[in-house]
This record gives C-alpha cells, sequence and structure tokens, in this order.
C-alpha cells in the first residue's frame, strides 16, 4: 500500500501557472511536473511502479538519477490518453512533452510508434 502522503509529495495540485507555464519549454521542469501527475494519480502510480520496478520509497532517490526523469516521459508519451490527460492539467502542448523528452540524457532512443 502507497503512503498517501506520498501523492501530496509529488501533486501539482493546480494547473501551470504562467510562471510555470513560462518554463515548460525546461525538458526537466516538464518532466519533474510529469512526475508530480504521476504521482498525484492513485491510478497512474501503482502502474508506474509496476512497470519500472521502482518502490514508491525510492521514488525521489530514483529522480536523482540520469534517465529516471526521461522515464516518467515515456510513461507519459506511451499512452495517448494519459499524455492528453497531463497536457491539459499542466497546460503543456504534448508536443512540448515529446520535445522534452527528446532533449533529455538518451532522449534519442525512444519510439512511441
Amino acid at each position: 500500500m502507497i503512503d498517501e502522503r506520498f501523492y501530496t509529495d509529488f501533486r501539482p495540485g493546480r494547473r501551470m501557472s504562467g510562471a510555470r507555464r513560462q518554463h515548460a519549454a525546461d525538458p526537466e521542469a516538464v518532466a519533474i511536473a510529469a512526475l508530480g501527475f504521476v504521482a498525484g494519480d492513485p491510478e497512474l502510480l501503482p502502474r508506474f511502479l509496476a512497470l519500472t520496478g521502482i518502490d514508491a520509497a525510492a521514488v525521489r532517490r530514483a529522480a536523482a538519477e540520469p534517465g529516471f526523469l526521461a522515464g516518467v516521459l515515456d510513461f507519459i508519451a506511451a499512452h495517448e490518453p494519459t499524455l492528453m490527460r497531463f497536457a491539459e492539467a499542466t497546460g503543456t502542448r504534448p508536443e512540448a512533452v515529446l520535445a522534452a523528452r527528446r532533449a533529455l540524457p538518451g532522449g534519442g532512443t525512444a519510439d512511441w510508434q
């Protein structure tokens, strides 16, 4: 069972403000917003944890590892309904999510088709 406090640690809680939207071009900021989106969703988080094999308690440490944030964007981008929900919830264009993924370490290796 996932501790409820985990959801509040990362949850963005609202649409991106103008200042946050301005930084949406920053690949790491987009990925961190995606992590918050996943962590704040009681249905997505268990699926993400199961697919990645990471324990909820280790996510904070893993987020500092190269490639982890890219993996979060891979997870979001791999399922179009999830991508669209994230885009709407954060005010981020879906294309910006894919561009952020390409800009992060290992970005040239993802193939979502």
